[in-house]
């Protein structure tokens, strides 16, 4: 039996060092790889004049298609190639489009440059899409480092708001990926993939498949989105973010409130215990021998935070209180609108 065709839709901005990495991994489950390069135009700030990558992002794709794509799986789009003269992409809605629209495949994985899944996690995936003929979608927990690879961030973003992310599409003629926020597909006939036969937190070997996102790893990456954010329009809630990043990312300055949404949020840290991807140990080796050079952040305050034990048993009491605190604030607000 053939596995599903799985085109993963990325789209791209200073997404380097992880992104070759993150390629490599994709490859071998992949049917096709779209890469989206470039800025929008409210991020010009971030990228050079022509709309590019201010790091070797774009070469790097290009040098990729060279050396290490024998099967021609990559396709890299630009904002040239959508007809947009000054180089930058209205949105991200747009770029998203732009690899939907050129997509091969039976499914859509859409995929971030910093995120990244187990292998045997892939393998799992594709035989329950290969599997279940109705399936529409699938939507994946996920958990989310900060300051480095050993650590993560969570609480009321994680646990209460958003506690899964949905990221694979059935894909076919007449389908159209309708927004980015948050990320929407339609069928041929107008309906929206979630509303039908949806898989939330997939299973392997009983456990719940997750979604390991680096976005924090690297000062550079927060950085990003402290220009990116501080700077769109379609929401208020992420203007203080560049006090974020000095305050809350750099400094630790109220740990138990580290969101980056710009407004005081439950959001704490915690000791990564699971097991990295073999991509992500590569690249950690790779920095560890010099041949890939990217700023790190210290983690000396961020150990000596997790290890002082009022830290702890804050965060452990926080881990199992709010939750049902959350949950049932929720329950209490459907009520209401109902």
């Amino acid at each position: 039996m053939s596995q599903p065709k799985i085109t993963f839709g990325i789209i791209a901005l200073n997404a380097q060092p992880l992104l070759e990495y993150n390629l490599r991994a994709l490859y071998p489950h992949a049917h096709q790889i779209i890469v989206v390069e470039g800025a929008v135009k409210i991020a010009a700030s971030l990228a050079r004049s022509d709309g590019h990558s201010t790091d070797d992002t774009l070469e790097m794709l290009r040098r990729f298609q060279k050396e290490q794509d024998p099967q021609s799986k990559l396709v890299i789009v630009t904002a040239a190639d959508e007809g947009h003269a000054d180089g930058f992409w209205p949105e991200k809605d747009e770029m998203s489009q732009a690899y939907a629209k050129r997509a091969t495949g039976d499914w859509l994985w859409q995929v971030d440059s910093d995120e990244f899944y187990r292998p045997e996690d892939m393998d799992a995936v594709l035989e329950l899409l290969q599997a279940d003929k109705e399936l529409a979608g699938l939507s994946f927990p996920y958990v989310e480092f900060f300051g480095g690879f050993d650590y993560l961030i969570t609480g009321k973003w994680h646990i209460q708001q958003y506690p899964l992310l949905p990221r694979v599409f059935r894909w076919g003629p007449g389908f159209a990926y309708a927004g980015h926020r948050p990320p929407t597909v339609l069928n041929a006939n107008g309906q929206d993939l979630r509303t039908l036969k949806w898989e939330s937190a997939p299973k392997r070997d009983g456990r719940p498949i997750h979604m390991l996102h680096y976005s924090y790893v690297f000062p550079k990456q927060a950085q990003q989105k402290v220009g990116y954010y501080s700077a769109v329009t379609w929401t208020d809630s992420f203007r203080d973010n560049q006090r974020w990043y000095e305050k809350s990312y750099l400094a630790l300055e109220n740990p138990l409130f580290l969101g980056e949404k710009g407004w005081p949020i439950l959001q704490w840290l915690e000791r990564f215990r699971g097991e990295h991807p073999p991509a992500i140990h590569a690249l950690r080796a790779d920095l560890a021998k010099g041949e890939v050079t990217e700023t790190q952040r210290s983690t000396q305050d961020i150990e000596r935070l997790l290890r002082a034990s009022w830290y702890w048993l804050t965060t452990r009491v926080l881990r199992t209180v709010m939750p049902l605190y959350w949950a049932l604030q929720k329950a209490m607000y459907q009520k209401g609108e109902a």
